[in-house]
């Protein structure tokens, strides 16, 4: 029996002004979305980044005090490369993050300080497709920002963040989870596809100690690159699983 070829991408909604960005670790966004980013800031859209970690526990070879330091520093110079000029570090325990009151609160404070149209985070589902296993603080992460930014919305849900001067915001018109196995859209990434690889590339210390295929930034974004770009037309694009709030 012949497989069934998978159903074409239908393209994001380009048609917003901000986006924030809230991923687990330095290194997430340029494993698939920088690209994306460098096209939107290209269009003069403002795109803000959040870590919720400092990714201190990504390099063995590393102490986590010594490694959390440099790789914020290579995230900000990473972010730059795509017009990025606001990363923010939340402070969570890399390796460890809980999905929780904690994590909702801190990503509905960021929703409300940048009042964002457009939310992206990464894939949070528990594979990447087939057995390729998700890790816990992308799901974690994840799928507290989904809750995250309704939390947002409501004033009588983390009711400190009015005592802290931030009101509520209901401006989000959809979250985008990059890389998700069940992404329905895409954007064409073909012609930023360079600045997507060249700001992977700034993760320099954190690639020298991964090793393997993931450490080629221009070999692995091109495969995942090229079989986004064949379900929308494009060479390369960047998939994405949409919810829509409004």
């Amino acid at each position: 029996m012949t497989e069934q070829a998978p159903e074409p991408f239908e393209p994001v909604d380009e048609d917003w002004r901000t986006a924030l960005a809230i991923v687990a670790h330095p290194d997430d966004m340029e494993y698939g979305g920088a690209a994306a980013v460098a096209r939107w800031t290209s269009q003069g859209k403002k795109v803000v980044y959040v870590m919720v970690t400092s990714g201190e526990a990504g390099i063995d070879t590393l102490d986590p005090a010594e490694c959390g330091p440099l790789r914020e520093a290579e995230q900000i110079a990473s972010a730059r490369v795509v017009g990025v000029d606001t990363v923010e570090f939340l402070g969570h325990p890399d390796g460890v993050v809980e999905y929780g009151l904690p994590l909702r609160r801190d990503i509905a404070r960021a929703v409300r300080r940048h009042r964002p149209d457009i939310v992206i985070t990464s894939n949070f589902r528990d594979t990447y497709g087939g057995v390729f296993l998700n890790q816990a603080d992308h799901v974690a992460v994840g799928r507290a920002t989904l809750d995250g930014v309704r939390d947002a919305g409501n004033r009588w849900v983390f009711r400190e963040l009015l005592d802290e001067g931030h009101e509520p915001w209901n401006g989000v018109r959809q979250i985008w989870a990059v890389a998700s196995p069940e992404a329905k859209h895409a954007v064409d990434t073909t012609g930023t596809f360079d600045q997507g690889v060249a700001s992977l590339e700034e993760h320099k210390a954190y690639l020298a100690g991964l090793g393997g295929a993931m450490a080629e930034p221009r070999e692995f974004l091109e495969g995942f690159g090229r079989g986004a770009g064949s379900r929308l037309g494009t060479r390369f694009a960047v998939p994405f699983e949409v919810f829509p709030l409004r």
